[in-house]
Parts: structure tokens; sequence; C-alpha cells
């Protein structure tokens, strides 16, 4: 019994030797590579364009592309998706924002800008130093030099800011240019021959400083030089 398993094992064992012999590797023969189909052969996983008819569409090669004949692609306009019209749409209910929270509340959760009660971008980045130069920053501010504070100097006086504040006629002023304004007395009288300095003079001053035989001198606003042509009133 031992004497014919011995036998069957060694049987066994010249067959396995025989079928793993190592075949000649110059016979085998080179597959060539399989070469990838061109762009226009391959499948098109979009649904509606598969199944459309596109016989009608126009090919680069062979059309002129005009406004009247152009279009777009079978599928490449996605129609919106409508929110709150039944479990069936896909986005019925809480129309994907959540049974709970803030953010599933009606109307806009949180303010522009908020960052949660951390110090936000607007606040974190520095600012710049300086006088704003953009749109809205262009007023002028003025300190006011009224007509009566001009009835009470002598004729053919010579007057600027400096020398009504000096006789204190008019008190310190916040802002450095000048501007000379009418009176709200109809029948004020000007002393006569007066030369009046400011920076601006509105139509009214003008008028009555000129009506009085007087003239109206320009300053420059930034060094404060006379000016040698006369600016429209202000």
């Amino acid at each position: 019994m031992r004497g014919s398993r011995a036998a069957a094992v060694v049987s066994l064992c010249g067959a396995l030797t025989t079928a793993f012999v190592a075949r000649d590797v110059s016979r085998v023969l080179v597959q060539p590579r399989r070469v990838a189909r061109s762009t226009m052969e391959m499948k098109v996983f979009d649904w509606k364009r598969r199944e459309a008819d596109e016989s009608g569409q126009i090919r680069v090669d062979s059309q002129e592309f005009r406004v009247d004949n152009i279009r777009g692609a079978p599928g490449s306009r996605k129609k919106r998706t409508r929110k709150g019209r039944g479990i069936a749409a896909g986005q019925g209910a809480t129309c994907g924002f959540g049974m709970r929270g803030q953010k599933s509340r009606s109307g806009r959760p949180a303010r522009p800008g908020f960052e949660g009660g951390q110090t936000p971008l607007y606040r974190r980045v520095p600012k710049y130093v300086g006088r704003p130069m953009g749109p809205g920053h262009k007023t002028e501010i003025f300190s006011l030099i009224k007509l009566d504070h001009l009835a009470t100097l002598q004729d053919g006086s010579e007057v600027d800011y400096s020398s009504l504040l000096d006789s204190g006629t008019i008190t310190k002023s916040k802002y450095p240019i000048y501007k000379v304004v009418g009176s709200k007395v109809d029948d004020l009288k000007l002393p006569s021959g007066l030369t009046v300095k400011a920076h601006a003079f509105t139509k009214s001053a003008k008028a009555a400083i000129e009506a009085a035989g007087g003239t109206c001198v320009y300053l420059h606003k930034r060094t404060g030089d006379v000016l040698e042509t006369d600016l429209e009133a202000a």
C-alpha cells in the first residue's frame, strides 16, 4: 500500500515538472498596442446628447457661424432646480437647508461681512492714512466772512481775514480758507472803495462790493498768493 502511494507521488512530481518548463521567449509574438479612438468616436456620457438627433447640428468644418444659426448643444443648458415643490423634485420640504439652525431660517441669517464673531476682514486689513481723494470727498468747507463784518470798516480800506481778526471784528476760524458771503439785511450799506481779499466770493457778495466801488481779490487756496485773474463768483 505504501509503495503504491509513493509511486503515485513520484509520477505526479514528474508531471508537474514537465508542465512548468519555461517556454522560448523568442517565439512569443508581441501584440501591437491598441490605438485610442479619436474624440469624435468616444462615447458621449450625457444621456440627453446620446439620445438627441444631432443630424442638424452645425459642423465647424462645413458651416459658418452666425448669430442666426448658432445654438447650444443638447444638454448644455440645465433647467433650474425647483425647490419646495414636494419630495419628488429632490429639493422639497427643507429645500436642502436642513431642519434646524440659523441657516435654515427665512431671511438672511447673518449680515454681509459677518464671520461668526471673530474680527472680520474689513477690520483686520490696514487702512490708508491721509485725506481721501476719491468720489464724495471733494467738498470744500470755508470759513465765512459776512458783509456785516465789512460794514464797520472805513472807506478805501484793504481788508482780509488777518486784519479782521486783529481788529476783533471776527473770531478765530476752524478752516484755513475763507469765503465772503452776503447779508440777510437788504439795505446794508458798505464803505466805498474796499479791497477785499479772500479765497472765494458768492455772487451776491461780489455784486455788493463792486456796487460800492470796491474790488474783490482772489487768493490761492493752498499758498494764499494773490491770483492775477479773478475767478468766477462761487
